[in-house]
């Protein structure tokens, strides 16, 4: 971190192509808040104070090769290995866990036309599928077969749209219940679904079996509509109005935005702030990156702008949580619980791990966004999940063992990125996904500060609810 108040490293060090880069600085991280210097140190995930003298020494052994070297390394992280209560991070691969979460592509269809849809604007390359019951029923048999005695399982509905196959969504959500019910596992349910075909009925179910909606909505008319259109160039907007204020009457569990960002949105607090009015729960913001229409989908110098859109609405949230009110902008306030729980982690989500997904045929994959990849194809419902191929991704994508991935000190915080999106796009993402954290990290460490108490109860922290942020 360039700092006036920091020496200099040498010269002769920063020049030489010959020197490495600092050892100790992928295992730690130097950051400024409002209230001073802060030293984050990786494997943990946890924060210090320091005093000036304290980051100045840090400073230097951060920023000069000559100052940072092995036996240097050693010896300071022996000293934070011992001041921590938490195991360090096992560079052994993870050995697959009992199934957990199992996601069903009931409808590989949709009903919009989204310009930057990453399965050919719904149309699935003209592949179109709907799940059967018979292949749906299998596969909450084999989650329940696959998983650990007495733990919540999630079924997550996922499409195209799933409202397509609506009549196996509400056939499947009771069937999971009683066959949880027979097996002494709790069951959880999802959604993601594009709002447009939402009818009380389905708000009942949802509102009954308390199911986790998430719902894709870009913004205000104009921005969502320009992206989210029907097949027939129709806007999609008023639509989802409707299927949100049927959830509004017959409330889920918890309903929250997912805001799909291109590189034509734009400013994203206007955006942020009229979908979070429309008295969601919460929402967050997702660049494209993979998309068959390249206007649409991110590149690198994309990433400049959408990190200072994504610090002023991190800003307008920091300063409501400073102030008890909401804004639920999920973007940071995860950020922010994964810090303070001091979360680190080798991969980047469950896929291929405790989550897997099912295709029409009842064919198992990685994930929802892997579905009829057969790099990604992980077993079947019939003969269970593949232990192997399970075994050889968690191999290879453990943070540790990926280029450039394990000599940066986001890689716990981060994971590695999204699979789908790194073998599309590869790691363009990168300085983004460090801008925010490091603006993240400094943001915790204030609020943790001036506001201790957010973290100890975030829900009986908030003065206001949702829906006063609509007044």
């Amino acid at each position: 971190m360039s700092n006036p108040s920091m020496p200099s490293p040498s010269v002769t060090a920063l020049e030489d192509p010959s020197c490495p880069e600092p050892e100790l600085s992928q295992d730690f991280r130097l950051f400024e808040s409002s209230l001073g210097q802060h030293l984050f140190v990786v494997d943990g995930s946890r924060i210090f104070d320091l005093d000036a003298a304290t980051a100045k020494y840090f400073w230097v052994l951060l920023n000069d090769p000559k100052e940072g070297t092995t036996s240097k390394a050693v010896e300071v992280r022996s000293v934070f290995s011992m001041a921590s209560g938490k195991p360090a991070i096992a560079p052994t691969p993870l050995s697959p866990p009992p199934l957990r979460s199992l996601s069903l592509n009931v409808a590989q269809s949709c009903n919009l036309g989204c310009k930057y849809c990453y399965a050919d604007e719904g149309g699935f390359l003209g592949k179109a599928q709907f799940m059967a019951q018979d292949v749906a029923e299998q596969a909450v048999d084999r989650l329940i077969a696959e998983a650990e005695p007495n733990v919540d399982l999630v079924v997550g509905f996922m499409g195209g749209e799933p409202l397509l196959n609506r009549q196996l969504v509400h056939h499947i959500a009771g069937y999971a219940r009683r066959r949880g019910e027979e097996s002494h596992h709790k069951v959880r349910f999802s959604i993601t679904t594009n709002g447009t075909l939402i009818t009380p009925e389905d708000a009942a179910l949802f509102s009954e079996y308390r199911f986790n909606v998430s719902l894709s909505l870009d913004g205000p008319q104009d921005v969502n509509d320009r992206s989210r259109p029907t097949p027939n160039g129709r806007g999609s907007y008023a639509e989802v109005i409707k299927g949100l204020k049927h959830l509004q009457a017959q409330p889920p569990a918890h309903t929250s935005a997912r805001i799909t960002v291109t590189p034509q949105t734009g400013r994203l607090l206007p955006v942020l702030e009229h979908v979070l009015s429309l008295g969601v729960d919460d929402a967050g913001f997702a660049p494209v990156l993979v998309s068959p229409n390249p206007e649409y989908a991110f590149q690198a110098s994309d990433f400049v702008q959408f990190l200072e859109h994504m610090i002023e609405c991190g800003e307008v949230c920091k300063q409501h949580l400073l102030q008890g009110k909401r804004f639920p902008f999920t973007n940071f306030e995860t950020a922010l619980n994964e810090i303070h729980r001091g979360s680190h982690r080798p991969y980047p989500c469950g896929a291929g791990a405790g989550y897997l997904s099912v295709n029409a045929q009842g064919k198992l994959y990685g994930c929802h966004r892997l579905v009829d990849d057969s790099n990604w194809e992980m077993g079947s419902i019939q003969q269970g999940s593949d232990y192997s191929a399970r075994a050889q991704h968690l191999q290879r994508s453990h943070v540790d063992s990926m280029e450039p991935c394990r000599t940066c000190w986001a890689r716990y915080l981060c994971g590695g990125g999204c699979y789908h999106e790194v073998n599309k796009r590869g790691r363009i993402a990168c300085d983004y996904i460090r801008g925010w954290l490091d603006f993240c990290l400094a943001s915790y460490a204030e609020l943790s500060t001036q506001k201790p108490e957010y973290f100890l109860d975030p829900e009986t922290y908030f003065v206001t609810s949702p829906e006063m942020i609509r007044q």
